[in-house]
Formats: C-alpha cells, structure tokens, sequence
C-alpha cells in the first residue's frame, strides 16, 4: 500500500485528503481482504506532572476485494434470541448472530416491544454497538432496553442490518426477575420464535475489473 503523503501539519479544525493506492498482484487468489490506515500524532511528550506520552489515533477500515463480478455476496443469519438483564437489572435482549456470506458485516440493529402488560408497546431501542463478524465468523448482538419495563411477556421484533442487507427474527419473550438466568423462552414452556425473515434490498453496485477498495471510518486510541 502506498499512500501519496506520509506526514502532513494541520491548524486546529484543518483537514486534508489522503489517497492510498493498493498494488495487488496479478497472482492473488479470489477473496476480500481487510485493512486500517493510521493517522496519529507523531510527536507526543509527556505531560508537566509524569513521563507517559498519550497518543491520539485515527483509523479508516478499508476492504479490499479481489476477484471478477464485482463484491462477493453479503449474508448473515439470527439465530437464537435471549432475554437477559445487564448487572443493574436493565432488561436485555441478546441475539446470536452467524455471517453466512462471503464479506465480513457490521451488524447494528434495533428491537421494538409489543403485545406488553396491559396492551403496551415499547421501541425502538438501538443495538449497543455494531458487531463486525469475517466470513463464516459467528458473534452475538446486545441490545439494551429501558430499565422500567415489566418483565412481560412481549412480542419482540428484532432487526439487524450490514448495508442494505436486513434480517428480522420474531418471538415472544419474558425477562426473567433480577438476579434470574437469562431465559430463552418465551414462559415455562414456550419456546422462543426466532424466525429469520429476509428483507434484502438488493440495490448493489457492479464494479466490472479484478479490483476494487472500500472504506469506512472507524476511531481508536492507543495509549
């Protein structure tokens, strides 16, 4: 990888544009492979009071995919859906997740409650963080919810999504007292409905060629 500057000096609030040129060789096999381009403050000294340097960093994700027809099919699969409580008691609903496709996703999604105690809904919450799986890489999604809610029962309908691929799972769940197992049940006896629906949008676009870079942004820090 070779970048078209190595070092730059920025006023505060400047910005300025880096390029990075990829050579891939005629002989590398079909796949996608990933990468980060750091930016960080090369010069740190120590603070007045001690002799630890902290330095601040910046990194942009960037994928690289090899191989004819353009990006290699984006898939993933919810599996089994668990109500939980975090360790103050906040109602959770975990979600095991498998990427059945052939490029790594970054899951985030968002879980709406309904059918509730006395008739009442709840939602959307949002997923904690995203979760980032490599092909055939397997993970788990939390999604936090509101610390007020009766335990239940409730319909759930949790939706998950890398780009514009989606998939949804639905159920019914009950969370169990503080303290309690996390239960993957809906009751003593009913099982918890975790069918994956497919709502695919499938608005891609072809890049014709053997080679093609993508980025995202993604922060870090290094002490």
């Amino acid at each position: 990888m070779r970048l078209n500057r190595t070092a730059v000096e920025l006023p505060p609030h400047g910005h300025v544009p880096v390029t990075a040129t990829v050579a891939v060789p005629p002989t590398a096999s079909k796949g996608e492979r990933y990468a980060v381009i750091w930016a960080e403050i090369s010069s740190a000294s120590p603070g007045p009071s001690g002799n630890v340097a902290l330095v601040n960093r910046v990194g942009v994700r960037t994928y690289l995919d090899v191989g004819p027809g353009g990006e290699p099919p984006t898939s993933f699969r919810i599996g089994e859906v668990t109500a939980g409580r975090t360790d103050d008691a906040t109602p959770r609903l975990v979600a095991e997740v498998g990427n059945t496709g052939e490029r790594a996703v970054d899951l985030e999604g968002e879980v709406r409650l309904s059918e509730g105690p006395s008739a009442l809904s709840a939602g959307p919450f949002r997923s904690a963080r995203a979760t980032t799986l490599p092909p055939g890489g397997h993970g788990r999604v939390t999604v936090p919810l509101g610390h007020d809610l009766p335990a239940g029962p409730w319909r759930f309908r949790l939706t998950l999504r890398s780009g514009r691929v989606s998939r949804t799972a639905t159920g019914t769940i009950t969370f169990p007292a503080a303290g309690e197992r996390a239960a993957a049940y809906g009751g003593p006896s009913v099982p918890v409905l975790a069918a994956c629906g497919a709502a695919v949008a499938a608005a891609g676009l072809l890049v014709a060629g053997l080679r093609r870079v993508r980025r995202r942004p993604v922060n870090g820090e290094a002490a």
